[in-house]
């Protein structure tokens, strides 16, 4: 047998770009300073994942297929026993898959995956839990906090892919969790586990493992300080679903993003609360994120925007004053500050609002980092709130794009914000003009239609 050739390769710990030389400067994500000296084997891992060498473990040689002869089936979906994971997945979790659960240390995790390992095994599924991080003793503790388990559950400390890959293939589960990605290594590579080079090889086993045995497999990842997982970006390329915890650690709830499902969309979340028996879903998450709102305070507004088929009720809130120093100070927090700054611009340009000499510091409530346009128009009125000194009504609700020229855009999904919003006892919601004929059908709540941001301002001010 020949032995895998070995070299010296340059990778950058930021995306994982590969270069035969070292460079002060990465071309993929032009960070400084990020290349990293590893040795890596020419050994393919088809053979250590699937001991039939190609074709994901089947065995014989792959031939090419012609399109119209290929049968399409619907993907068998197992339920996890967890409505808001079965709903970012796109319905549960598709057999063979390979998906990816990143999120800052002590978020919940492993937390949710013991918890979906639980639900699987009651159901009578067989599940292997592999831990690289935690002993059995340590497993133990936690599961015993979570419930009782199924005989179905199997449990394995290991760090080493191919003792993994004997183990999978002997006792053959229908679903596995690996926890973390960056403990695990692989013989074929001479590199340290957490390492680029093991980081993308030990991935390459386990998807081998998948596709060829029609395993599900989880795999947790840790994730850096700015928020994506460590190792290279090509790690998220190769999962079938790239699943994000968000929320600070310290606070009760915890908001799960699907980034990419290859099965489902990439637009719904799913909401948990942290309790002492793990993870339980948050079925109102509307109502959850605006508990302890402020009664008659300026500056609060609740805005309304969607999440996937979600409409999500979320309380905005700004703080205008005058600033002591010759350039105000900006800051926001869960949404975008250029956007911020663009919309107090559009204020004072098209409304006469004279804001260039305040500082403001505008937050969406509840740990929530919203991008969608739609919530333009609640960062306007909080804003306004809190620079006139008036409290707005606490039932009122408000949504819509705001443009440069200082008019007021239609959103997709009009309807259904209204609906979320009558639903939970508001009784006025502030809409753009060209959705308000469509918002008043059956709805039993006053719709204020307005074209531009002077009209908000004579109409609630």
């Amino acid at each position: 047998m020949a032995k895998a050739k070995s070299s010296t390769v340059f990778f950058c710990r930021n995306c994982g770009y590969e270069s035969s030389k070292w460079m002060g400067q990465c071309p993929g994500c032009k960070e400084w300073n990020t290349f990293v000296e590893e040795t890596v084997s020419k050994s393919p891992y088809q053979k250590a994942a699937s001991g039939q060498g190609s074709g994901y473990g089947r065995g014989g040689q792959n031939r090419p297929s012609v399109l119209s002869q290929i049968t399409i089936r619907q993907e068998d979906r197992i339920s996890t026993g967890i409505g808001e994971l079965d709903r970012v997945l796109g319905g549960g979790i598709v057999q063979g898959s390979l998906t990816l659960v990143g999120g800052d240390p002590g978020i919940g995790k492993s937390t949710l995956l013991l918890q979906v390992c639980r639900n699987l095994a009651a159901a009578g599924h067989s599940v292997l839990y592999i831990s690289g991080e935690e002993s059995l003793a340590q497993i133990k503790m936690r599961a015993d906090r979570i419930g009782q388990f199924s005989e179905k559950l199997l449990l394995l400390c290991e760090t080493d892919l191919n003792n993994i890959a004997e183990v999978i293939r002997e006792q053959k589960p229908e679903a596995v969790v690996i926890d973390s990605i960056q403990t695990m290594y692989s013989e074929n590579v001479s590199a340290a586990p957490g390492s680029v080079s093991q980081v993308r090889e030990s991935t390459g086993i386990l998807l081998q493992l998948a596709k060829g045995l029609g395993v599900s497999v989880m795999i947790v990842g840790h994730v850096t300080k700015e928020g994506t997982v460590a190792g290279p970006r090509v790690l998220e390329h190769m999962v079938d679903a790239v699943l994000y915890f968000e929320g600070d650690r310290h606070a009760s709830y915890r908001i799960l993003r699907g980034v990419k499902n290859r099965f489902g969309s990439t637009d719904e979340i799913g909401v948990f609360e942290m309790r002492e028996q793990g993870l339980v879903e948050v079925l109102n998450a509307s109502e959850y994120m605006l508990n302890g709102r402020p009664e008659n305070a300026s500056g609060s507004v609740v805005a309304c925007t969607v999440e996937g088929t979600r409409p999500l009720l979320v309380e905005i809130q700004a703080l205008v004053c005058h600033s002591s120093f010759g350039i105000p100070r900006r800051q926001t927090t869960g949404t975008d500050f250029n956007r911020v700054n663009l919309l107090m611009a559009v204020l004072e340009k098209r409304s006469g609002v004279q804001l260039a000499s305040c500082d403001a510091y505008v937050n969406i409530t509840g740990g929530m980092k919203i991008q969608e346009p739609a919530v333009d128009l609640g960062i306007v009125l909080a804003v306004l709130s809190s620079f006139k000194n008036r409290a707005l009504s606490q039932k009122l609700a408000a949504f819509g794009e705001v443009g440069l020229s200082g008019e007021v855009r239609a959103v997709s999904q009009a309807r259904q914000r209204v609906a979320e919003a009558e639903k939970l006892g508001f009784e006025t919601c502030v809409v753009p003009f060209v959705c308000a004929e469509d918002c008043r059908k059956n709805s039993g709540i006053e719709i204020i239609g307005v074209r531009t941001v002077q009209e908000v301002i004579d109409r609630l001010f």
